[in-house]
């Protein structure tokens, strides 16, 4: 995770973004170390970054890259007011002894924003960020099965917006941000999917944290949270509105270092 001390609204790359808007420093503050808290109480250690002036969404920690045992595959992003991060993500990643891996020169990934594993399957989403040959790279490097999947929708510009692995065949997802294709993906390959209503997806609620059978999600999904109830998990609301002012939530503000935590369920 990366505090958010130079977070703030200063571009705008997604449909949530609007300049004239911006954001409240001490709210976002705040919410963010409601969310460390929380994943401290449910048992989570979390690693920190240094923020940096200059990149305000470094915050959004999901976009740093893929991990996957020892391998970091960097990002790197589509859109030039977000390049300068990479370095930082990569130069963090090779410092707490990762292997950092590059993409190839022309390529778009955007990491854990992008790339989700449920299970052994790593499902990946394309079009608005990633390149669905930066999909079938990963794929080849790792030697895993890569599902690509487009989205349709640009609110939904990542795949974590849409779509949580919350154990091994099972996951939250919204369904209008897929097209036919990758909602039978899904259907076939995940069988217990939760579905989260049009209203509370736009309020971001399939960008979750999850760890063990607790979901962090952002406040207001109560739908959703009782759908987790019937499914054995206990959701853990919490205020992220000022980063959903950006386009993200409780997952963009982080990413997983070791094995998702359902490993161990």
């Amino acid at each position: 995770m990366c505090p958010p001390d130079y977070f703030g609204i200063e571009y705008e790359i997604n449909p949530w973004m609007n300049v004239r808007v911006g954001s409240d420093t001490e709210r976002s503050r705040r919410q963010w170390g409601d969310l460390v808290a929380e994943l401290e109480r449910l048992g989570a250690t979390i690693e920190q970054m240094e923020p940096v002036r200059g990149l305000p969404d470094l915050v959004f920690t999901a976009n740093a890259g893929l991990v996957y045992g020892n391998t970091f595959l960097c990002s790197e992003f589509r859109y030039e007011v977000r390049q300068g991060e990479a370095e930082h993500f990569a130069a963090w990643a090779s410092a707490h002894g990762f292997e950092v891996v590059r993409m190839p020169p022309g390529y778009h990934f955007e990491g854990a924003g992008d790339a989700l594993f449920c299970g052994e399957t790593l499902f990946a989403g394309y079009r608005f960020r990633s390149d669905v040959r930066s999909h079938q790279w990963v794929a080849d490097r790792l030697g895993v099965e890569v599902l690509p999947m487009e989205l349709v929708d640009p609110r939904y510009y990542h795949l974590d917006t849409c779509f949580c692995p919350l154990a091994p065949g099972c996951a939250i997802y919204y369904p209008g941000a897929f097209d036919e294709y990758g909602r039978s993906v899904l259907r076939d390959r995940i069988p217990n999917l939760i579905e989260a209503a049009p209203e509370e997806a736009a309020s971001f609620s399939c960008n979750a944290v999850v760890v063990g059978r607790s979901v962090i999600l952002n406040r207001g999904a109560l739908k959703l949270a009782d759908a987790l109830r019937e499914a054995g998990f206990q959701a853990h609301p919490l205020e992220f509105s000022e980063f959903i002012k950006s386009g993200g939530s409780a997952k963009c503000l982080t990413l997983y270092l070791s094995q998702p935590p359902w490993q161990s369920i």
